[in-house]
């Protein structure tokens, strides 16, 4: 609406960031509100975007208006078919790009009755949907079932929301009033175990109640013909409502693995039954498909692929959880031995990167031809179109979250539209790999010699001497302390719930599973408290440091290897490197040294046990509960720590006063940057870390052959005390620095390589 040239600025500047765009369909003239200005605007902008900005189209996001029905004005009648065939003109004509919406507009002339809007919402989406609406914002709790929404009051909505007829509205407004005084049900206890005992399972999977599983099951098994029917029927019925409201955005991620807690002790309490059925009559449980998942090699992250886990299981797929930590051959002979239909390969450092395109490479090798899924923190579409996809000739896919995993897995193996499905993202990831070659080949870099001369230089030392210096171990820190200390919004992100606390409580789509979500965790905290039953322990020390080049030597011993950024930046930027936060043997001013701090925490003693009792009681979600919090835990004490040093063992900050707000926002002097992440990417640098601290002996915390931690709710890092001292990322280096930073580490051309991967000019994916 700002005119073409400014469109097209913007969208450069989106294009450059690596950012997907949302495009209203507006102009000039102002906002689209006919189906031929909807198609107008978007064919226009699609072709500006592009062709002329040469933006890839799978990350434009159209939003064609979805603007308000039943106002009693003409010329609004047709606005929601028009938004339904302007979306299917889009996906037929404007290939790769995604339709988006805000639904409640439409019903905003119902405001008042909820019944009323929440069908309108219901049977809107149902209908734009089937025409290709990918994405749509709406408050999950406004959206009911769209086959149980009364029959009358359906077809009144349809009549308006299709315009098919004249007085639809007029219709409408006289059958809402029966509506506007039903008020939302609130289902008593007594009420729903007064159904018959199907109904009640389904209630209780619905809803995840544990509460009278037993006897609901064993009412069951004297009905029903024999203990497999139960599973085949009600149970699964159940399960495939849960699936499905999942994967249309009705129900949550914590809500599903609830349902699948029912699920599992159910079938707990029928197996013994099942076993002698089977025995009997050689009957068996039909599955949807195999799965196998693994952590891969020298990672121990498994949060995210046990949720998979739950979610693939409540749609009725069979799956094989190796744990974490899994070698390619055991995951190549598990898959020819279960003869499995996908596999699903999880990590969450970036050496794990390299571990999937050897698994893959092993698979090939060995001729398992089966689908590959990719998912973790590290992973990413383009690393997976760039780096592994291309290394195999059977698909590999990466799934973002919990909730794309079962459509991805279905489109695999049960979808007749399979081969399209492939093809189309053959076609995204050609895509990917397209733009990904045009943005590296776009980049400017500098040579190391530069980029060094182009350092941060201080003025003067800032250098303060710790009041503790050496190692300090702390064991056992109370839990009620560290848990005044958790960021609360990474923990909802885990579980797929995404805003930042507290604000997600009340938020109008989350808040009310958020709150719950919350609630269970405050409950099972104060367990663990009371119980002791996970316990935290932290090592940290403070050691005498100077710069020499881009390394620091620590304990005139010791030599910390930091890399350096070598994209060319702004004038006035420095390129960056962590060496540069610790003064040189130039720069001490008086002073005998610099000083440099190091930290591990854990709290992971006792995790492994607690989730081992949870999952022989089949509560799935208890068990990933205690990893989520055990996680939160451990970042939690790293906060507490780095406060403990600021203001007592080091001392540079006697006088800091925060709140857990100020001290989530780092409004402190001072950062603690971890190896393996954006500002020291090498992880290998954890070895001297590791043994400065002396971390596996004095708090039990060691590191896997790829560098990761175990325990996995672990946190560790490097204390930089400079006021000058800030995060930044290195991203990707040249050829000098990789040969440069071999020869500091002692390493041949190749190890180098091996380890640093991730930023090499061409392989940063």
């Amino acid at each position: 609406k700002d005119g073409q040239d400014e469109f097209i600025r913007r969208a450069i500047a989106c294009r450059d960031y690596g950012a997907a765009v949302i495009v209203m369909a507006f102009d000039e003239a102002g906002q689209a509100d006919s189906y031929q200005r909807r198609i107008d605007v978007c064919k226009r902008a699609y072709d500006l975007l592009v062709n002329v900005v040469q933006f890839p189209a799978n990350d434009i996001i159209f939003d064609p208006n979805i603007l308000t029905v039943a106002t009693g004005i003409d010329d609004h009648n047709n606005y929601a078919v028009d938004f339904i065939n302007a979306t299917s003109w889009i996906k037929q004509n404007l290939p790769n790009a995604r339709v988006s919406g805000g639904v409640s507009n439409i019903s905003f002339s119902f405001r008042g009755n909820e019944p009323v809007r929440r069908a309108m919402h219901t049977a809107f989406l149902y209908h734009a949907i089937k025409a290709g609406m990918d994405m749509g914002i709406v408050n999950a709790g406004q959206v009911d079932v769209y086959s149980e929404i009364d029959t009358d009051l359906l077809e009144h909505v349809e009549d308006v929301l299709l315009n098919r007829r004249p007085d639809a509205t007029d219709r409408l407004l006289v059958l809402s009033e029966r509506f506007k005084t039903q008020e939302a049900a609130v289902e008593r206890v007594e009420e729903w175990r007064s159904f018959d005992v199907a109904q009640r399972l389904q209630h209780a999977l619905m809803k995840g109640v544990t509460e009278y599983i037993e006897e609901d099951v064993e009412e069951a098994r004297q009905l029903y013909p024999s203990p497999l029917s139960i599973i085949e029927g009600p149970l699964m019925a159940s399960m495939n409502i849960v699936g499905d409201l999942f994967g249309q955005g009705k129900m949550f991620l914590p809500q599903v693995v609830k349902s699948a807690r029912v699920m599992k002790k159910a079938v707990a309490i029928l197996t013994p039954y099942m076993e002698e059925a089977k025995r009997l009559s050689g009957s068996e449980i039909t599955d949807a498909g195999v799965v196998l998942m693994a952590t891969v090699k020298g990672d121990v992250h498994d949060i995210g692929k046990n949720i998979v886990g739950v979610v693939l299981g409540c749609n009725n797929y069979r799956v094989i959880d190796l744990g974490v930590m899994v070698s390619a051959e055991t995951i190549v002979e598990t898959a020819i031995r279960e003869n499995v239909d996908v596999i699903g390969l999880s990590g969450l450092i970036t050496p794990s990167l390299d571990e999937m395109v050897h698994v893959v490479k092993e698979l090939s090798r060995r001729g398992v031809n089966k689908p590959v899924l990719i998912g973790g923190a590290t992973t990413s579409r383009v690393h997976t179109a760039v780096k592994i996809a291309p290394a195999v000739d059977f698909p590999v896919i990466h799934v973002l979250d919990a909730s794309k995993a079962v459509p991805v897995v279905g489109s695999l193996l049960h979808s007749e539209g399979a081969g399209h499905y492939l093809a189309e993202t053959a076609r995204e990831y050609e895509q990917v790999r397209t733009d990904y070659a045009r943005r590296t080949a776009a980049k400017s870099f500098r040579s190391l010699e530069d980029a060094r001369a182009n350092r941060l230089a201080f003025n003067e030392a800032s250098i303060c001497s710790p009041n503790s210096p050496g190692v300090t171990v702390r064991k056992n820190i109370p839990l009620e302390t560290l848990r005044e200390y958790i960021d609360w919004t990474p923990f909802f992100l885990s579980w797929e719930l995404k805003g930042r606390y507290p604000a997600i409580l009340t938020d109008p789509i989350y808040g009310e599973e958020a709150s719950r979500l919350f609630e269970d965790a405050q409950n099972m905290l104060d367990s663990i408290v009371a119980a002791q039953s996970i316990r935290a322990h932290a090592v940290s020390g403070l050691f005498p440091a100077v710069r020499i080049g881009d390394d620091v030597v620590v304990n005139n011993t010791d030599r910390l290897h930091f890399l350096r950024q070598q994209t060319t930046k702004a004038p006035g930027l420095p390129n960056l490197s962590l060496a540069d936060f610790v003064c040189s043997s130039d720069e001490l001013q008086g002073h005998d040294n610099d000083f440099i701090g190091a930290f591990v925490v854990t709290a992971g003693d006792g995790v492994d046990k607690l989730c081992y009792e949870y999952e022989q009681r089949h509560d799935d979600y208890a068990s990933i509960m205690v990893k989520a919090i055990a996680d939160r835990l451990a970042e939690a004490c790293a906060e507490w720590l780095h406060e403990c040093v600021r203001r007592q063992d080091w001392g540079y900050a006697e006088d800091e006063r925060l709140s857990n707000e100020d001290r989530i926002a780092e409004k402190y002097q001072g950062i603690r940057p971890a190896p393996g992440y954006a500002a020291c990417p090498d992880h290998t640098e954890k070895q001297t870390l590791f043994r400065l601290l002396d971390a596996e002996h004095s708090i039990g915390v060691s590191l896997t052959e790829s560098m990761a931690m175990s325990p996995a709710s672990s946190v560790s890092g490097w204390y930089f005390a400079h006021p000058a001292s800030s995060y930044f990322a290195i991203t990707a280096i040249q050829q000098d620095q990789l040969t440069d930073y071999a020869k500091r580490k002692g390493w041949s051309i190749e190890q180098a390589e091996r380890w640093l991967a991730p930023l090499l000019q061409g392989d940063t994916a």
